[in-house]
């Protein structure tokens, strides 16, 4: 339970805070007042102001937020001074600037995360052939027991060629005793087993892990691998989003509680695992921060955009109306996780 706890104040505070710094860096640059970075939530621990900005360490270590003058407070309430430095008086492409850098910054956390674990600890290459390299203790396969470097040639008469047939394989045989073929020292044994219900992703397993074979790579050939992985993984979950929008994939989201299991898991495996998932997770936060959802980043760009074609504010009901249908969407989506969590525990 400590270290499930410790690695979700840590994957949850980097990538909110370093999402944040992306908006705090961009509203400096554009001229923009901002009246204080927090990093954390709830009651002030430590505060310095330093110029017009006050930095703040709060109670709750699970991310941070920026108070940009002109975001919250109405035009006419600023003095002269203030107003001149709000965002609102700022020119739209400074405006969009500051609205898409959180995201971006998210993107490269990303990138730089998966760099220094390229470069540091490799990559692993998982092998296709059907031959165990790891056993998971107290798992089906475990008990009876399969070891490290036998291979797998049928399941309950299915020949097994690849690794990916036994997935496919095991699928067909739900909570059935199952008789596993494996060749061990040039000798063919039999071993008897029923399979398991993964509570992630709901698909049968024997916990077996496949033969995984390390490759180092160079500071330049890392980051190139990082970025493409990123990019790659953007589109991956774009596309997984537009399918569970349009319903052709079943909507399977995971909520803080998931988040928590899977960052507790990663970081029990090691650091380096823990900062894969937290490159993983900031990529995600970047993605739907900018879907065209009212009071996340991209609904805050959509409005500037019709703002900017109109040539005028959008009126206080319409802004109103749009910002409840967005706190609607993501309460809905908050209780949807949650109860995709839940149901997952049990």
């Amino acid at each position: 339970m400590g270290i499930t706890i410790i690695a979700t104040i840590f994957v949850f505070s980097v990538i909110v805070v370093i999402h944040e710094l992306g908006h705090f860096m961009t509203a400096k640059m554009t001229g923009m007042q901002v009246d204080e970075f927090a990093v954390g939530f709830g009651p002030k621990l430590i505060s310095h102001k330093v110029g017009s900005t006050v930095y703040s360490l709060r109670l709750i270590p699970l991310g941070g937020f920026n108070r940009i003058a002109g975001m919250t407070d109405t035009e006419q309430a600023m003095t002269a001074v203030r107003r001149n430095k709000c965002f609102i008086s700022k020119s739209l492409p400074a405006r969009l600037l500051v609205m898409a850098a959180g995201a971006l910054m998210n993107f490269i956390l990303a990138i730089c995360l998966l760099w220094g674990v390229f470069f540091v600890a490799g990559t692993v290459q998982i092998s296709p052939e059907p031959i165990i390299g790891q056993t998971i203790n107290g798992s089906p396969a475990a008990r009876a027991n399969l070891q490290t470097g036998d291979r797998i040639l049928a399941i309950h008469g299915e020949p097994i060629y690849q690794w990916q047939d036994i997935g496919r394989v095991l699928s067909k045989h739900q909570k059935d005793v199952v008789t596993v073929t494996f060749k061990r020292q040039g000798k063919e044994e039999t071993a008897h087993l029923i399979p398991e219900t993964d509570a992630s992703s709901q698909r049968q397993i024997i916990g077996i892990y496949p033969v995984e074979q390390k490759q180092r790579h160079g500071f330049l050939q890392a980051g190139k691998l990082a970025a493409f992985q990123v990019g790659h993984l953007s589109g991956f979950m774009v596309q997984g989003i537009y399918q569970m929008v349009t319903g052709k994939a079943k909507a399977d989201l995971a909520g803080p509680i998931g988040i928590a299991q899977i960052a507790g898991k990663a970081a029990s495996v090691g650091f380096a695992d823990l900062l894969v998932f937290t490159a993983f997770l900031s990529t995600n936060l970047g993605i739907v921060n900018l879907l065209p959802v009212p009071l996340l980043d991209g609904g805050h760009i959509i409005i500037l955009l019709v703002e900017a074609i109109r040539r005028k504010k959008l009126p206080a009901r319409a802004l109103v109306y749009v910002q409840t249908a967005g706190m609607v969407i993501l309460g809905a989506l908050f209780l949807f996780s949650m109860f995709k969590d839940i149901t997952r525990l049990f």
